[in-house]
């Protein structure tokens, strides 16, 4: 099975979700945003399943930090600009395997994929 996480190393949501894969002796790749980049294929593929408004952090300093007008008029395409402009505003971890894209980690959802996927 092909395992990906996608985030960013210091963020401590993504220890967590890194901890448990090994914990569970899961194999992955880890892809980080800000030294292995992001790219519009890639954010695509993550909304191919999942919804731009769940994707996009809005909960982090970097979209606290847009004007009014930005976070006032967001829809998918601003908001796929602005996590290409800004990694750091799409939510953490994004896993990825042969048939999910996740966002965020919780440790019981991790469990039900990769017993569904065994």
């Amino acid at each position: 099975m092909s395992v990906k996480l996608y985030g960013i190393k210091n963020c401590d949501t993504i220890k967590k979700a890194k901890k448990w894969l090994e914990q569970q002796n899961i194999e992955y790749q880890f892809h980080d945003y800000r030294s292995d980049g992001i790219d519009r294929e890639l954010l695509n593929g993550f909304l191919q399943t999942q919804p731009w408004d769940l994707l996009l952090n809005k909960r982090g300093t970097t979209w606290r930090q847009q004007s009014d007008e930005v976070k006032n008029n967001i829809d998918q395409q601003s908001a796929i600009d602005l996590m290409l402009e800004h990694p750091a505003m799409i939510k953490r971890p994004v896993l990825v395997t042969t048939t999910t894209v996740m966002i965020g980690f919780k440790a019981d959802q991790y469990q039900d994929i990769f017993s569904a996927e065994k």
